[in-house]
C-alpha cells in the first residue's frame, strides 16, 4: 500500500510495519530510507541475501556521518558471528537442491568471479611485491594496498573448502556420489564458460584428501571427466596445458561478438606468480644502472590483459540466493572437515585410525 508520501509500506524489509527500528522504506522499489541498525543489517549477506554492490558503495561513502568506521566492522563482524550461528543447521541445505542444474551453478559462480575480480586495481600487484627500498618514499611503503587481492585469493580457499563441506555433509554413499558428480559437471561448465578460477577451486576441492580418501564413494563416480580436467589444470611444465587453454581462451574472446565468448577468469594463484616474477624483473636494474623498461613492457602487458578480463559484464541471469549461499554459508574447518569425513568412511589404516582418534579427543575436550 503506497501512501500520500508515495512510499510503498508493504515493502519494508524486516520491519513490516511492526518494528519500525528494523524498518527498511522502498519507493518504486528503491530504497529510500530506514534506521541505522537496518542499514547496518542489510550489509550482511545471508542464505537467501547478498547486498547489492551499489548499496554497499552508498551505504560506505556516507554511513561515517553517523557511525565511526571501526564501530561500523565491530557491528558487521558482530552480526557477520551471529548470521554464522544461525545458520548452524545450514548444512542441511544442499547446493544441488538450491541449484539443481550444474551449468546453472558455473553461471553463478562466474558473476561472484567477475565481481571480485573488478574490485581489484592494477596497481595492487605492483603493491603486493613492492620492495622495502631506501630510495621508496615512507608513505609508499606504508601503502600496500592490497585487500581486494587478498580477499579473492581466499574466495579461491573458500570455494575449496566449500566444495569439500558440501560432499562430507552427506553420510549416505549414494548422495555423496551425486554431489561429486554435480561438481565434477560444473567444473566442466565452468571450463566451457571459460571461468579457470572456479575450475581450479572445484578441482582443489575435490582432491582434498578428506574426498579423496573417500574411496567407496569414488568407486562409484565415472571419473574419466574429472581426470580430463584435472589434465587441463595439471601444474607439470609449468602449467602448460592451461597456458595453451587461457591462450585459446584469450583468442575466442578477442574475436567474440556473442559476451559469453568473451568470459576469461584466469587461474588467478598463478597469475599472480607470474606477476610476481615480472616485479622482480622490473625492480632490479640493469648492470649499467638502468631501469629495465623492457621488463616494464611485459608487466604492462600482463596487467593490460587482466584489465580487459575483469571489464567483460557477466551476461547470464544472476540467482541472488545461490550467490549467497556461494559466499556466505558455513564451511568446515580443516579438522571438522577431516572428523567429517572419517564419519563418513571410517579410517581403513593405522595412519588414519590414530587421526581419528586424535581428531575426536581434540573435538570432547573443547
Amino acid at each position: 500500500m503506497v501512501n500520500g508520501a508515495g512510499v510503498d509500506h508493504e515493502n519494508i524489509r524486516d520491519g513490516a510495519g511492526i518494528d519500525t527500528e528494523l524498518a527498511l522504506v522502498y519507493r518504486d522499489g528503491n530504497l529510500v530510507s530506514g534506521s541505522l541498525e537496518a542499514l547496518v543489517q542489510h550489509m550482511v549477506p545471508t542464505e537467501e541475501y547478498y547486498p547489492d554492490r551499489a548499496y554497499l558503495f552508498a551505504f560506505l561513502l556516507s554511513a561515517r556521518l553517523f557511525i565511526k568506521p571501526h564501530e561500523l566492522l565491530g557491528e558487521v563482524c558482530a552480526l557477520c558471528e551471529h548470521q554464522q550461528n544461525l545458520n548452524g543447521e545450514g548444512g542441511k541445505v544442499d547446493i544441488t537442491e538450491l541449484c539443481p542444474s550444474a551449468t546453472v551453478l558455473a553461471q553463478q559462480l562466474t558473476h561472484v568471479e567477475l565481481e571480485r575480480l573488478s574490485y581489484i586495481g592494477p596497481e595492487e600487484f605492483v603493491q603486493a611485491f613492492a620492495k622495502e627500498s631506501p630510495h621508496l618514499e615512507t608513505s609508499f611503503k606504508d601503502m600496500k594496498k592490497t585487500r581486494n587481492l587478498e580477499s579473492y585469493v581466499q574466495w579461491f580457499n573458500r570455494l575449496s573448502y566449500f566444495v569439500a563441506t558440501e560432499v562430507c555433509k552427506h553420510a549416505k554413499k549414494k548422495q555423496r556420489v551425486r554431489v561429486v558428480e554435480y561438481w565434477i559437471e560444473t567444473a566442466r561448465e565452468c571450463f566451457n564458460i571459460g571461468n579457470f578460477n572456479s575450475l581450479m577451486a572445484i578441482i582443489a576441492g575435490l582432491n582434498m584428501s578428506p574426498i579423496s580418501r573417500l574411496k567407496k564413494t569414488w568407486s562409484k563416480i565415472q571419473s574419466a571427466k574429472f581426470s580430463i580436467l584435472e589434465h587441463q589444470m595439471d601444474p607439470s611444465s609449468n602449467f602448460s596445458s592451461y597456458r595453451s587453454t587461457l591462450k585459446a581462451a584469450m583468442w575466442r574472446s578477442a574475436g567474440a561478438t556473442d559476451e559469453r565468448q568473451r568470459i576469461v577468469v584466469p587461474f588467478f594463484s598463478l597469475l599472480v606468480k607470474d606477476l610476481y616474477f615480472l616485479n622482480e624483473g622490473c625492480s632490479n636494474k640493469l648492470p649499467n644502472g638502468h631501469i629495465n623498461f623492457e621488463k616494464f613492457w611485459q608487466l604492462a602487458k600482463q596487467v593490460t590483459e587482466f584489465i580487459a578480463w575483469k571489464q567483460v559484464a557477466c551476461p547470464f541471469e544472476k540467482n541472488p540466493r545461490v550467490i549467497a549461499f556461494l559466499q556466505a554459508s558455513p564451511v568446515l574447518t580443516e579438522n571438522t572437515l577431516a572428523l567429517a569425513s572419517f564419519e563418513c568412511e571410517p579410517p581403513d589404516n593405522n595412519p588414519e585410525k590414530e587421526r581419528y582418534k586424535a581428531l575426536k579427543s581434540e573435538m570432547n575436550a573443547q
